[in-house]
Protein backbone atom coordinates (compact mmCIF):
# COMPACT_ATOMS: atom_id res chain seq x y z
CA UNK A 1 0.00 0.00 0.00
CA UNK A 2 1.18 3.51 -0.80
CA UNK A 3 -0.42 6.66 0.64
CA UNK A 4 0.69 9.98 -0.80
CA UNK A 5 -0.10 13.34 0.75
CA UNK A 6 0.62 15.76 -2.06
CA UNK A 7 0.62 18.90 0.08
CA UNK A 8 1.85 19.89 3.51
CA UNK A 9 4.33 17.04 3.94
CA UNK A 10 8.01 17.07 4.83
CA UNK A 11 9.80 16.45 1.57
CA UNK A 12 12.13 13.43 1.79
CA UNK A 13 12.77 13.29 -1.96
CA UNK A 14 12.01 15.28 -5.04
CA UNK A 15 8.58 15.64 -6.60
CA UNK A 16 7.47 14.79 -10.11
CA UNK A 17 4.89 17.20 -11.51
CA UNK A 18 2.75 16.10 -14.46
CA UNK A 19 1.86 19.35 -16.22
CA UNK A 20 -0.68 19.58 -19.06
CA UNK A 21 0.04 22.11 -21.77
CA UNK A 22 -2.34 23.71 -24.31
CA UNK A 23 -3.44 21.60 -27.28
CA UNK A 24 -3.55 24.65 -29.51
CA UNK A 25 -4.80 27.70 -27.65
CA UNK A 26 -2.18 29.19 -25.34
CA UNK A 27 -4.90 30.86 -23.27
CA UNK A 28 -5.71 27.39 -21.90
CA UNK A 29 -2.47 27.35 -19.88
CA UNK A 30 -3.41 27.59 -16.18
CA UNK A 31 -1.85 29.96 -13.65
CA UNK A 32 -0.84 26.94 -11.59
CA UNK A 33 0.88 25.26 -14.54
CA UNK A 34 2.92 28.41 -15.21
CA UNK A 35 3.85 28.64 -11.53
CA UNK A 36 4.99 25.00 -11.38
CA UNK A 37 7.06 25.29 -14.57
CA UNK A 38 8.75 28.36 -13.12
CA UNK A 39 9.77 26.71 -9.84
CA UNK A 40 10.94 23.22 -10.84
CA UNK A 41 14.62 22.46 -11.39
CA UNK A 42 14.10 21.02 -14.86
CA UNK A 43 11.33 20.28 -17.35
CA UNK A 44 11.37 16.89 -19.09
CA UNK A 45 9.86 17.61 -22.50
CA UNK A 46 8.76 15.40 -25.38
CA UNK A 47 10.21 17.95 -27.83
CA UNK A 48 12.37 20.63 -26.24
CA UNK A 49 11.96 22.91 -29.27
CA UNK A 50 8.17 23.00 -28.91
CA UNK A 51 8.33 23.47 -25.16
CA UNK A 52 10.90 26.26 -25.54
CA UNK A 53 8.32 28.24 -27.54
CA UNK A 54 5.79 27.76 -24.74
CA UNK A 55 8.30 28.92 -22.11
CA UNK A 56 9.23 31.96 -24.17
CA UNK A 57 5.56 32.93 -24.46
CA UNK A 58 5.21 32.96 -20.65
CA UNK A 59 8.70 34.40 -20.05
CA UNK A 60 9.91 31.27 -18.25
CA UNK A 61 13.58 30.33 -18.13
CA UNK A 62 13.59 26.84 -16.59
CA UNK A 63 16.08 24.33 -17.97
CA UNK A 64 14.82 21.71 -20.43
CA UNK A 65 15.80 18.09 -20.95
CA UNK A 66 14.42 15.74 -23.60
CA UNK A 67 12.27 12.78 -22.55
CA UNK A 68 10.43 10.88 -25.27
CA UNK A 69 9.61 7.44 -26.63
CA UNK A 70 13.05 6.90 -28.14
CA UNK A 71 15.19 7.79 -25.12
CA UNK A 72 12.93 6.91 -22.17
CA UNK A 73 14.86 3.72 -21.29
CA UNK A 74 18.02 5.70 -20.51
CA UNK A 75 16.62 9.13 -19.65
CA UNK A 76 13.96 7.80 -17.25
CA UNK A 77 16.45 6.37 -14.70
CA UNK A 78 18.53 9.56 -14.96
CA UNK A 79 15.50 11.64 -14.03
CA UNK A 80 14.68 9.30 -11.14
CA UNK A 81 18.23 9.77 -9.78
CA UNK A 82 17.71 13.53 -9.86
CA UNK A 83 14.37 13.16 -8.06
CA UNK A 84 16.08 11.06 -5.38
CA UNK A 85 18.45 13.98 -4.91
CA UNK A 86 15.44 16.12 -3.98
CA UNK A 87 15.10 17.94 -7.28
CA UNK A 88 11.66 18.94 -8.51
CA UNK A 89 10.94 17.88 -12.09
CA UNK A 90 8.01 18.63 -14.38
CA UNK A 91 7.12 16.37 -17.28
CA UNK A 92 5.27 17.80 -20.28
CA UNK A 93 4.21 16.49 -23.65
CA UNK A 94 3.96 18.47 -26.87
CA UNK A 95 0.30 19.15 -26.11
CA UNK A 96 -2.27 18.04 -23.57
CA UNK A 97 -1.95 15.74 -20.58
CA UNK A 98 1.36 13.83 -20.27
CA UNK A 99 0.86 10.14 -19.72
CA UNK A 100 -2.07 9.83 -22.14
CA UNK A 101 -0.77 8.05 -25.25
CA UNK A 102 2.80 9.20 -24.52
CA UNK A 103 5.78 7.99 -22.42
CA UNK A 104 4.96 10.26 -19.49
CA UNK A 105 3.12 7.28 -18.01
CA UNK A 106 6.40 5.33 -17.88
CA UNK A 107 8.11 8.08 -15.88
CA UNK A 108 5.16 8.21 -13.47
CA UNK A 109 5.47 4.46 -12.88
CA UNK A 110 9.23 4.71 -12.29
CA UNK A 111 8.68 7.48 -9.75
CA UNK A 112 5.94 5.63 -7.89
CA UNK A 113 8.09 2.49 -7.76
CA UNK A 114 10.63 4.59 -5.83
CA UNK A 115 7.99 6.18 -3.55
CA UNK A 116 8.56 9.57 -5.16
CA UNK A 117 5.47 11.81 -4.98
CA UNK A 118 3.71 12.36 -8.31
CA UNK A 119 1.55 15.48 -8.46
CA UNK A 120 -0.76 15.72 -11.47
CA UNK A 121 -2.16 19.09 -12.49
CA UNK A 122 -5.53 19.32 -14.26
CA UNK A 123 -5.61 21.00 -17.62
CA UNK A 124 -5.96 20.84 -21.35
CA UNK A 125 -6.66 17.58 -23.18
CA UNK A 126 -8.50 16.61 -26.35
CA UNK A 127 -10.54 13.58 -25.29
CA UNK A 128 -12.92 15.15 -22.76
CA UNK A 129 -13.84 18.26 -24.82
CA UNK A 130 -14.45 16.01 -27.83
CA UNK A 131 -16.68 13.72 -25.78
CA UNK A 132 -18.73 16.52 -24.26
CA UNK A 133 -19.05 18.34 -27.60
CA UNK A 134 -20.04 15.17 -29.44
CA UNK A 135 -23.57 15.05 -28.05
CA UNK A 136 -23.17 11.31 -27.47
CA UNK A 137 -23.74 9.77 -24.00
CA UNK A 138 -21.18 10.91 -21.42
CA UNK A 139 -22.34 8.91 -18.39
CA UNK A 140 -19.97 6.10 -19.33
CA UNK A 141 -17.08 6.30 -21.79
CA UNK A 142 -14.07 4.24 -22.86
CA UNK A 143 -10.86 5.94 -23.92
CA UNK A 144 -8.88 3.85 -26.41
CA UNK A 145 -6.49 6.29 -28.09
CA UNK A 146 -4.73 5.33 -31.31
CA UNK A 147 -5.70 2.06 -33.00
CA UNK A 148 -2.88 -0.14 -34.37
CA UNK A 149 -1.51 0.91 -37.76
CA UNK A 150 -1.64 -2.52 -39.40
CA UNK A 151 -5.05 -3.42 -40.79
CA UNK A 152 -5.04 -6.93 -39.32
CA UNK A 153 -4.24 -5.68 -35.82
CA UNK A 154 -6.70 -2.81 -36.10
CA UNK A 155 -9.59 -5.07 -37.12
CA UNK A 156 -8.75 -7.47 -34.31
CA UNK A 157 -8.91 -4.64 -31.74
CA UNK A 158 -12.17 -3.32 -33.17
CA UNK A 159 -13.68 -6.80 -32.97
CA UNK A 160 -12.92 -6.79 -29.24
CA UNK A 161 -14.52 -3.34 -28.88
CA UNK A 162 -17.68 -3.91 -30.89
CA UNK A 163 -19.74 -4.98 -27.86
CA UNK A 164 -18.56 -2.05 -25.72
CA UNK A 165 -21.67 -0.26 -24.42
CA UNK A 166 -19.86 2.92 -23.39
CA UNK A 167 -19.11 5.77 -25.80
CA UNK A 168 -15.64 5.12 -27.25
CA UNK A 169 -12.99 7.79 -27.82
CA UNK A 170 -10.24 7.25 -30.40
CA UNK A 171 -7.39 9.46 -31.56
CA UNK A 172 -6.39 9.38 -35.23
CA UNK A 173 -3.96 11.14 -37.55
CA UNK A 174 -5.20 12.80 -40.76
CA UNK A 175 -3.53 10.40 -43.19
CA UNK A 176 -5.08 7.31 -41.57
CA UNK A 177 -8.55 8.71 -40.90
CA UNK A 178 -10.29 7.34 -44.02
CA UNK A 179 -9.11 3.77 -43.49
CA UNK A 180 -9.83 3.96 -39.78
CA UNK A 181 -13.44 5.09 -40.37
CA UNK A 182 -13.94 2.34 -42.95
CA UNK A 183 -12.73 -0.30 -40.54
CA UNK A 184 -14.79 1.00 -37.62
CA UNK A 185 -17.88 0.99 -39.85
CA UNK A 186 -17.07 -2.53 -41.00
CA UNK A 187 -16.87 -3.85 -37.44
CA UNK A 188 -19.43 -1.66 -35.63
CA UNK A 189 -22.10 -1.06 -38.27
CA UNK A 190 -23.54 2.36 -39.00
CA UNK A 191 -23.52 3.89 -35.53
CA UNK A 192 -23.62 7.57 -34.62
CA UNK A 193 -20.17 9.12 -34.40
CA UNK A 194 -18.42 12.48 -34.27
CA UNK A 195 -15.13 13.80 -35.62
CA UNK A 196 -13.56 16.60 -33.57
CA UNK A 197 -10.57 18.28 -35.19
CA UNK A 198 -8.23 21.15 -34.35
CA UNK A 199 -9.80 21.50 -30.89
CA UNK A 200 -9.29 24.92 -29.23
CA UNK A 201 -7.67 26.26 -32.41
CA UNK A 202 -8.94 28.72 -35.00
CA UNK A 203 -10.26 25.97 -37.28
CA UNK A 204 -11.93 23.88 -34.57
CA UNK A 205 -14.62 21.75 -36.17
CA UNK A 206 -17.10 19.04 -35.17
CA UNK A 207 -18.51 16.73 -37.84
CA UNK A 208 -21.50 14.78 -36.51
CA UNK A 209 -23.35 11.97 -38.27
CA UNK A 210 -23.22 8.22 -38.82
CA UNK A 211 -20.00 6.34 -39.45
CA UNK A 212 -20.96 5.99 -43.12
CA UNK A 213 -21.62 9.73 -43.42
CA UNK A 214 -18.32 10.56 -41.72
CA UNK A 215 -16.43 8.21 -44.06
CA UNK A 216 -18.10 9.87 -47.08
CA UNK A 217 -17.20 13.31 -45.68
CA UNK A 218 -13.59 12.24 -45.21
CA UNK A 219 -13.38 11.02 -48.81
CA UNK A 220 -14.57 14.27 -50.31
CA UNK A 221 -12.78 16.67 -47.95
CA UNK A 222 -9.23 17.83 -47.49
CA UNK A 223 -8.16 16.12 -44.28
CA UNK A 224 -6.04 18.27 -41.97
CA UNK A 225 -5.31 18.30 -38.27
CA UNK A 226 -5.38 15.69 -35.54
CA UNK A 227 -8.73 14.03 -34.88
CA UNK A 228 -10.70 12.74 -31.94
CA UNK A 229 -13.19 10.15 -33.18
CA UNK A 230 -16.06 9.62 -30.75
CA UNK A 231 -18.25 6.59 -31.46
CA UNK A 232 -21.55 5.57 -29.92
CA UNK A 233 -21.43 2.39 -27.86
CA UNK A 234 -23.52 -0.62 -28.69
CA UNK A 235 -27.08 -0.99 -27.41
CA UNK A 236 -28.55 -4.04 -25.66
CA UNK A 237 -30.17 -5.44 -28.78
CA UNK A 238 -27.03 -4.89 -30.86
CA UNK A 239 -24.70 -7.05 -28.73
CA UNK A 240 -23.03 -9.56 -31.00
CA UNK A 241 -22.91 -13.20 -29.94
CA UNK A 242 -19.24 -14.21 -30.30
CA UNK A 243 -20.46 -17.59 -31.59
CA UNK A 244 -23.06 -16.19 -34.01
CA UNK A 245 -21.58 -18.44 -36.70
CA UNK A 246 -22.08 -21.71 -34.80
CA UNK A 247 -25.00 -22.84 -37.00
CA UNK A 248 -23.04 -22.20 -40.22
CA UNK A 249 -20.81 -24.61 -42.06
CA UNK A 250 -17.27 -23.43 -42.81
CA UNK A 251 -18.29 -22.71 -46.40
CA UNK A 252 -21.31 -20.70 -45.27
CA UNK A 253 -19.14 -18.86 -42.74
CA UNK A 254 -16.67 -17.80 -45.45
CA UNK A 255 -19.50 -16.85 -47.81
CA UNK A 256 -21.04 -14.66 -45.13
CA UNK A 257 -17.93 -12.48 -45.02
CA UNK A 258 -17.76 -12.35 -48.82
CA UNK A 259 -21.43 -11.50 -49.34
CA UNK A 260 -22.28 -9.44 -46.25
CA UNK A 261 -18.95 -7.78 -45.43
CA UNK A 262 -17.60 -7.48 -48.98
CA UNK A 263 -14.32 -9.17 -48.07
CA UNK A 264 -12.18 -10.91 -50.65
CA UNK A 265 -12.06 -14.68 -50.31
CA UNK A 266 -8.55 -14.58 -48.83
CA UNK A 267 -9.63 -12.13 -46.11
CA UNK A 268 -12.88 -14.02 -45.52
CA UNK A 269 -10.97 -17.28 -45.00
CA UNK A 270 -8.60 -15.56 -42.59
CA UNK A 271 -11.45 -14.08 -40.54
CA UNK A 272 -13.29 -17.40 -40.48
CA UNK A 273 -10.16 -19.11 -39.17
CA UNK A 274 -9.90 -16.46 -36.43
CA UNK A 275 -13.57 -16.90 -35.42
CA UNK A 276 -13.31 -20.68 -35.27
CA UNK A 277 -9.75 -20.77 -33.92
CA UNK A 278 -8.78 -23.08 -36.78
CA UNK A 279 -5.60 -23.05 -38.88
CA UNK A 280 -6.09 -20.89 -41.95
CA UNK A 281 -4.93 -23.72 -44.22
CA UNK A 282 -7.70 -25.95 -42.85
CA UNK A 283 -10.39 -23.40 -43.73
CA UNK A 284 -8.77 -22.91 -47.13
CA UNK A 285 -8.83 -26.67 -47.74
CA UNK A 286 -12.51 -26.94 -46.91
CA UNK A 287 -13.54 -23.89 -48.90
CA UNK A 288 -11.42 -24.25 -52.04
CA UNK A 289 -10.74 -27.98 -52.28
CA UNK A 290 -13.46 -29.96 -50.57
CA UNK A 291 -16.54 -27.92 -51.40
Amino acid sequence: MNIQKSFGHDRQAGELYVVPTPIGNLDDMTYRAVAVLSKVNVIAAEDTRNTKKLLNHFDLHTSLISYHEHNKMTRGPQLIDRLKNEEMIAVVSDAGMPGISDPGSDLVKLALDEDIPVIVLPGANAAIPALVGSGLPTDSFYYYGFLPRKKKDRLAELELLQNQKSTIIFYESPHRLKDMLAHVHEQFGNRRAVLARELTKRYEEYVRGTLKELWEWANRSEIRGEFCVVVEGTTENEVVDPFWWSHLSINEHVEYYIQEKALKSKEAIKQTSVDRKLPKREVYQVYHVEK
